[in-house]
Parts: C-alpha cells; sequence; structure tokens
C-alpha cells in the first residue's frame, strides 16, 4: 500500500517523482525532516543573539565563537577558550543537527536546547555571566527592547531569549544532503562506491549505534566497549568520565552520548577529547575500541566516502 503523500512529507520523505524510486523506508538511517517549521521572527531574533557577544560576561564570546554554522556548525580546535581565554574540558559538537538530538552535550545533562543554552550562558568558563546581567544589557539596546516587544507578549525575559536561540539553532537543520536525497529515492545521488561504502557501515556493526535520523545522538554508549581507550590514550582528564559526572553512578563510567555523524566529514577533530586529527584516525579507534575487530584499508576507505555523503549545508544558510 503506497504511503500517503501528506504522511511522506511529515516524515520529510518526498513522494516518488517519475522516474524516480519509492523513497528507502526500511533503512536504518532516516532522512532529515525538511523543516522543523519555527517562527521566523523568532529564529531571526535567535540568529542575531546567537553571535552576541553580549551574552559573555566581558563581551568577548557569542555561541558562533565555538560553533561556526558555516564551517559545519563545531569548532575546528581540540577544546574551545571561554570568556577568559581557558579552554573547556571537551571539544565543541556541531550545532547543526543538534536539534534532533535527544540530549544536549557530551555528557547528557541537557535535556532541551533551551537547558543547554542556560548552562552554557552561567557556565564558569565558557561566558561566565548570569540572566541578570544578560538581561541588563540586551534591554539597554533599543533594538533588542523592541524586537522582543513585537515577538513575544511578555517582552525581553531570559526564557524568550532561550527560546529565541533554540528557534534559530531548531532552523540549522541539513536535510539536502546527498544521503538524504538517496533515502528520498534518488538512487543516483550517491555513486556506487558510496552505496558500497553505506552497506560496509551497515555490515561491520557502525549502524548499532550510528542509526536514525541523526544517524547518533539518540543513544549513550561508553567509549571503550571492546578495549581500554582511556589507558591507551593516557593522561585522564575529569572529562574522560562522562555521563558519570552527571548521575554519579559507577556503570557511567566513560559513557557519552553517542554523537552524530551528519556532516562528520567537516567536523574534525573527533571525540569528546579531539584526539582524532582525521576522519581515518577516528575510523581506527572506532574499529579498535567500539567494534573490537580488523577493518579492512578499502573498506574503511568507502566507509569514509559514505561519510562525505552526509554533508550538507542548513537550509536558508549559504
Amino acid at each position: 500500500m503506497p504511503f500517503p503523500s501528506k504522511l511522506l512529507a511529515v516524515l520529510g520523505l518526498a513522494a516518488a517523482l517519475p522516474g524516480m524510486a519509492a523513497p528507502q523506508l526500511d533503512e536504518p538511517i532516516k532522512p532529515v525532516p525538511l523543516t522543523l517549521h519555527q517562527d521566523p521572527a523568532r529564529a531571526d531574533l535567535g540568529r542575531r543573539l546567537f553571535n552576541e557577544r553580549r551574552l559573555s560576561a566581558n563581551n568577548t564570546v557569542s555561541c558562533a565563537s565555538c560553533h561556526d554554522v558555516a564551517r559545519g556548525g563545531g569548532d575546528a580546535r581540540v577544546r574551545s577558550p571561554g570568556f577568559q581565554g581557558k579552554f573547556g574540558g571537551v571539544n565543541a559538537p556541531s550545532v547543526l543537527n543538534a536539534a534532533l538530538n535527544f540530549r544536549q552535550f557530551w555528557d547528557g545533562r541537557a535535556d532541551t536546547l533551551e537547558a543547554q543554552i542556560d548552562i552554557v550562558v552561567q557556565n564558569p568558563i565558557e561566558m561566565g555571566s548570569n540572566w541578570h546581567d544578560v538581561l541588563a544589557k540586551l534591554d539597554a539596546d533599543p533594538v533588542y527592547r523592541r524586537d522582543f516587544a513585537a515577538t513575544y507578549r511578555d517582552g525581553l525575559t531570559a526564557a524568550n531569549v532561550r527560546n529565541a536561540i533554540a528557534s534559530y539553532e531548531r532552523t540549522l537543520i541539513t536535510p539536502n544532503s546527498r544521503f538524504d536525497q538517496y533515502l528520498r529515492g534518488d538512487h543516483n545521488a550517491i555513486s556506487a562506491a558510496e552505496k558500497t561504502g553505506y552497506a560496509r557501515f551497515k555490515q561491520y556493526g557502525c549502524v548499532a549505534c550510528h542509526q536514525g535520523v541523526n544517524v547518533g545522538g539518540n543513544m549513550f554508549q561508553k567509549f571503550g566497549v571492546m578495549g581500554d581507550y582511556f589507558a591507551r590514550r593516557g593522561k585522564p582528564t575529569e572529562a574522560d568520565m562522562g555521563r558519570y559526572l552527571v548521575t554519579r553512578n559507577p556503570d557511567d563510567i566513560h559513557v557519552f552520548k553517542v554523537p552524530s555523524l551528519r556532516n562528520v566529514a567537516r567536523t574534525a577533530p573527533y571525540f569528546h577529547d579531539g584526539s582524532a586529527r582525521t576522519l581515518e584516525e577516528a575510523i581506527d579507534v572506532m574499529f579498535t575500541y567500539q567494534l573490537g575487530r580488523p577493518g579492512t584499508p578499502e573498506d574503511k576507505a568507502f566507509i569514509i566516502q559514505f561519510l562525505n555523503t552526509l554533508s550538507s549545508t542548513p537550509v536558508g544558510q549559504p
């Protein structure tokens, strides 16, 4: 029985056009929705706030300082400096498609984008500010005062600042990657080698953690299932404790949110510690410590070709 076109649209699956195959509905990876339907005025206000340095205590850093939307939504550095130049404990994850993650931060301590924004603004290393000071600075700007009054019934509040930024971040989805086009029925969107890479990705078991709409981002997993990654790397840090820092459950030591692989070819370095400089290095670590099996150089090269098909720019962005 064919799927109704309205249902396909909700799922982000375009109905097959003449000459195009039916969407790939039975794959472990699902296409990104075409839109998350955000209020345009709130999203535009959030875009400005995302780039607003006055959110930080000394007006030196913004959300965009660590999350470059034009370059994959992350930070090319191993760790990002905060408002006083001190470095955070983990590599900055990409903001692209963050709205599709089931939790925010590597340790999953925030349930929503709004909660994540709240934590970052008040983090003593990242922005080091507080909502009283942030609101005072924004209220002193007549443009912000006017636009919040026009966009929100109760005007400028901390909750509305968080909502505006989150509304903008929910527009930073990337539904037009070549792999999404393939999932929606265009079998020519990816090459034969890239299809082989996807097949190898499934056959080796990578999809056990990297599946769903965000190719990850929907579960926790221990880093080092099949070996002690941290003993090999050395120089342990508090951040290496992962989810344990939130739950204090010994079973959560070295457990992290599985990162999304969307746009992964553009977001080096990799892992919470930024220790893998290239996709090749990251894949070698995954084979050794997560899969516990060797992969042939040929298969790894195929998988990298597949991962490159997951890159795209956000809707409406250059």
